[in-house]
């Protein structure tokens, strides 16, 4: 029997596996010239014990472009989990408190001020600040969870020792195989790292293939990544929140213009939340230093230091205004979702992300 060029381009596409047949096409979700993405932090609560669950979530809400937490990267590609003592559902992997990496003290929102972790933590520190939630104390470990805690710390040492590029490739792959452009890593430094950790996150985001990083972390940090991050010459985009009582973190104008100062590769990660809740103008800032911006993160937060709104257009951030001014100036930095707010008994995180989508898509009209 002989077969047309017509059968054979039949029987070749049958012959495809499905995953490869999704992952040909891109999730588009860039509305009006604006690139509309999430930080992998929103779905901290649902990356555990499964963090393909995150990849998964993208997908079903429509997301093309990703900001990936280190330690879901680390996740992702198989780094030992560490015990949980009790910290319940929400980690950011099989066993990690919310939002850390393996051995990391509790915590991690990106607008959150570091606080020091147990050596060899390299990232995602954090007690969080001005309405980005967080609950209450920890009951301080037994002698026993000391050990074990310690144990899995040495095993996920190892294993950070032996992850090189292909490790974080093939991060990238699954992301990309359903559709998704992992645009940025989200590594949080803290003041207690030692030079090593800094190229730890940096070899992570050139194996990603990466366009930037964003951190969450204090000016005195920014100061020793400035020439690591001219060296690499990826721009790195620090996260800002609302804690202006504080001299050492990214919250006034002043500490912004500070970090740029260190180098010309130290950028901005503007929460426009955080930002209004400080009192200041996101449209004016960004209108400013839009050159030096890595993205923005979009939440919905009142002025005064005042809480997150879980219906995003009734707090006071300038939310259309923004999307608005993005889409006129035709700025190339993503716009990405980050959620924070308590999740109603009635709903889930998958279903919020699609009001909070809708909404800013609405803004862009």
């Amino acid at each position: 029997m002989e077969f047309t060029r017509r059968d054979l381009g039949k029987i070749a596409i049958a012959s495809v596996p499905l995953s490869m047949a999704l992952a040909a096409k891109r999730i588009d979700s860039k509305f009006g010239g604006v690139q509309i993405g999430a930080i992998t932090y929103s779905f901290n609560r649902i990356a555990s014990p499964d963090p393909e669950a995150i990849i998964k979530a993208y997908v079903e809400i429509g997301l093309g472009e990703a900001e990936l937490m280190s330690n879901h990267c680390e996740a992702l590609a198989g780094a030992p989990a560490m015990p949980a003592f009790g910290r319940g559902g929400g980690g950011g992997g099989a066993g990690r408190a919310p939002g850390g990496a393996p051995g990391a003290a509790p915590g991690g929102a990106p607008g959150a001020a570091p606080v020091t972790a147990p050596a060899g933590a390299p990232d995602q520190a954090g007690a969080r600040r001005g309405g980005g939630g967080g609950g209450g104390g920890r009951a301080p470990l037994t002698p026993e969870q000391q050990a074990e805690r310690a144990a899995a710390m040495e095993k996920v040492t190892k294993w950070r020792a032996a992850a090189n590029a292909n490790t974080w490739k093939a991060v990238t792959k699954k992301f990309n195989d359903a559709g998704i452009d992992v645009a940025l890593l989200c590594y949080n430094m803290q003041d207690s790292m030692k030079d090593e950790d800094i190229e730890y996150g940096f070899s992570m985001a050139k194996g990603l293939g990466v366009k930037g990083m964003t951190t969450s972390t204090t000016l005195t940090m920014a100061k020793r990544i400035a020439p690591v991050a001219d060296k690499h010459k990826l721009l790195v985009g620090y996260h800002g929140h609302d804690a202006t009582n504080d001299p050492n973190q990214t919250a006034t104008l002043e500490s912004y213009a500070t970090l740029m100062g260190y180098g010309k590769f130290n950028g901005i990660n503007l929460d426009i939340g955080h930002f209004t809740a400080a009192g200041y103008d996101a449209v004016a800032f960004i209108k400013e230093h839009h050159d030096r911006i890595t993205n923005l993160h979009v939440k919905d937060r009142k002025k005064d230091h005042g809480p997150n709104v879980a219906v995003w257009g009734t707090g006071d951030t300038p939310i259309k205004e923004v999307m608005q001014l993005l889409k006129k100036e035709k700025y190339r930095f993503p716009a990405n979702l980050e959620l924070e707010y308590p999740v109603p008994a009635d709903s889930n995180i998958v279903a919020e992300a699609k009001k909070c989508l809708a909404y800013v898509k609405s803004c862009l009209v």
